[in-house]
């Protein structure tokens, strides 16, 4: 057993491991609220850095302006409740225009 296949194994393991602890602690373990709202609060940070990451980064440098500005109309159109297949195509339309227009 080479280590690759050694540490896939550990990490699936633990993987497993991980995924039994919060059927067999709930009910048991009280979090409490405050933890709960950082949690929360965590969870969401953590989101926008990685939408801020890859909507304005490539390869470590600026990816110009026509990648946040569709990003910007995927979000207004998630906003006004558009159907997901539209934000979609609406994020890379403009993109898309903006690029074709010389904007890079």
């Amino acid at each position: 057993m080479n280590a690759t296949f050694g540490m896939i194994l550990a990490l699936s393991l633990g993987t497993y491991a991980f995924r039994l602890v919060g059927p067999a602690l709930h009910g048991r373990v009280e979090i409490p609220a405050r933890v709960r709202e950082l949690l929360a609060a965590g969870a969401v940070v953590l989101l926008a850095a990685l939408l801020a990451t890859g909507a304005l980064t490539q390869a470590a440098d600026f990816a110009g302006w026509a990648r946040p500005a569709g990003v910007l109309v995927a979000g207004v159109l998630a906003w006004l409740r558009a159907p997901f297949v539209l934000v979609v195509l609406g994020a890379a339309a403009a993109t898309a225009l903006l690029r074709a227009a010389g904007v890079a």
